[in-house]
């Protein structure tokens, strides 16, 4: 009963990339004229190798020295450069450290918050293809009716999401998988609303482990992340009681730190699977209420109208013959001046006891 009304209460407050609730999908998923979607063929994103880099905490000053690649934010349903998102560009960055991968959103905007309203503060959300015919358009793109998706008809357009509503999260604070949400089997966080599920398109979307047949208690969120702005003043930590942390309107930069595990526990083909030296697909996606209005579920922009690649390379081989090969040096060398001292002490032993035990030859008078 509590996992049916936590389900609920999602579906009627939270939104992925493109649209909103089953109950308000089929009014807010509606397109204008036939999709058209231009791909830039330079889009990409690599997920380095960089252990003990970064810390989870929503500051992005360990992420200085990390690449990422700058995309425009077009409306989702309507991917046209006229209309894009007016406070500037959003900035994906990526590593891995051969356990866990992390992401870093950063996007320009004047800061706006608005305590227990999510829809009054910005929202981000991460999407990554699962199944092989999962489509970025339509996240997932199955064809089945809402009363008719399930994980048969709609075989192999499973869709991975995070997504992140922050107004309900303390900046700097972790958010997503907790011992309380993951006990009950399902990708839920009524703490931070950082929420892990899956799709096989806008009407068919659920939290991991709730599927509209049967729930699966085996699920869980894997997701953990925080947010910050840089109009903030304190780096000690915020309590719920410092709400809203900063002044409305002041210019400056939304951070978004996010990180999972490379592999998970799933088996539900609900989850992305990410694998050293080999690429996967996503895209990423923001909210954010414009000129005073709270946004709404289609009311979204995105980094593309397609998939965008995402590399996960291995670590340097060369870097690893280097220290193995200085190693050896160094033992060989250590290993030679032993040989050297053993043997020149062996010299001066033996001299020694020759000369104390040596007998003077006397001769003797007949």
């Amino acid at each position: 009963m509590e996992q049916s009304l936590l389900l609920t209460l999602l579906l009627l407050s939270t939104t992925a990339f493109l649209g909103s609730t089953r109950i308000r999908l089929v009014a807010a998923h509606q397109e204008s004229g036939n999709w058209h979607c231009e791909t830039d063929e330079e889009s990409r994103v690599s997920a380095e190798y960089r252990p003990g880099l970064v810390t989870l905490d929503g500051h992005a000053d360990d992420w200085e020295n990390i690449e990422g690649f700058e995309f425009s934010l077009l409306p989702a349903l309507d991917p046209d450069h006229d209309h894009e998102y007016k406070g500037g560009k959003m900035t994906v960055k990526a590593l891995h450290d051969g356990k866990d991968v992390y992401f870093l959103m950063q996007v320009d905007g004047e800061y706006v918050y608005n305590k227990g309203n999510d829809k009054n503060c910005p929202s981000v959300a991460l999407m990554f293809q699962v199944g092989e015919s999962a489509t970025y358009h339509s996240m997932g793109g199955c064809k089945q009716s809402p009363d008719a998706c399930n994980k048969k008809t709609c075989r192999g357009h499973e869709v991975d999401i995070m997504h992140f509503s922050i107004g309900n999260a303390i900046p700097g604070r972790l958010y997503g998988g907790n011992p309380v949400d993951n006990r009950d089997g399902n990708g839920g966080d009524r703490f931070g609303h950082l929420v892990d599920l899956y799709a096989w398109s806008p009407h068919c979307m659920n939290l991991d482990g709730v599927s509209p047949k049967e729930n699966d208690t085996s699920a869980q969120n894997d997701w953990r992340g925080a947010w910050w702005h840089s109009s903030f003043t304190t780096h000690s930590g915020y309590s719920e009681e410092d709400s809203p942390y900063s002044t409305k309107g002041q210019k400056g930069t939304f951070y978004f730190e996010f990180s999972r595990a490379l592999r998970t526990m799933d088996r539900l083909q609900q989850d992305v699977q990410f694998t050293i030296g080999q690429t996967s697909k996503f895209s990423a996606a923001l909210w954010y209420p414009e000129d005073g209005n709270p946004w709404h579920g289609s009311g979204h922009y995105t980094i593309g109208c397609d998939w965008i690649p995402l590399d996960v390379p291995p670590g340097s081989s060369a870097g690893i013959k280097v220290v193995s090969r200085s190693s050896w040096d160094v033992a060989n060398g250590f290993a030679f001046l032993l040989s050297v001292v053993s043997f020149g002490v062996s010299l001066f032993v033996a001299y020694w006891v020759h000369k104390k035990n040596a007998i003077s030859f006397q001769p003797i008078d007949l």
